[in-house]
């Protein structure tokens, strides 16, 4: 049996230029989501070098417009080219927030991928607690 889900897919409510940005990152997103883990850590160290640390809101920002312009972010399983196309999209303005890789702290289990800024995780609704981290790229 399958669940509705509600993604919030709206490329239009996203200005053109920043649209086509957010898709770039997305699409980077997707090819990185397919490498092993120990090497998509390795490109996000070397790509966050120089950048600013992102705030909140900055961070909060491109998730949102990531949201709008992906189908596949927006799902439930999406959790791993989200998080990617998030950071990749501060990146691409300057800015790097946390990206972060973990599990449910709570049953049931389920491996996570998030981000972070200003020490608080960024759209996900639920309390700081409630990850385990594996490892963070900051």
């Amino acid at each position: 049996m399958s669940t509705p889900e509600a993604v919030p897919y709206r490329p239009r409510s996203v200005p053109l230029a920043r649209r086509l940005t957010a898709r770039v990152a997305v699409g980077c997103a997707h090819v990185l989501a397919t490498q092993p883990p120990g090497r998509i850590r390795v490109v996000l160290g070397w790509l966050r070098r120089g950048a600013k640390p992102a705030t909140l809101a900055e961070a909060a920002r491109a998730r949102q417009t990531v949201l709008a312009v992906s189908l596949a972010a927006g799902g439930s399983k999406g959790c791993l080219p989200r998080s990617l196309a998030t950071v990749l999209l501060c990146r691409l303005h300057g800015q790097w927030p946390a990206w972060c890789v973990g599990v449910r702290a709570r049953p049931p289990f389920a491996a996570h991928a998030w981000v972070e800024a200003e020490g608080e995780l960024v759209g996900e609704n639920v309390p700081a607690s409630y990850f385990q981290r594996f490892f963070t790229v900051e």
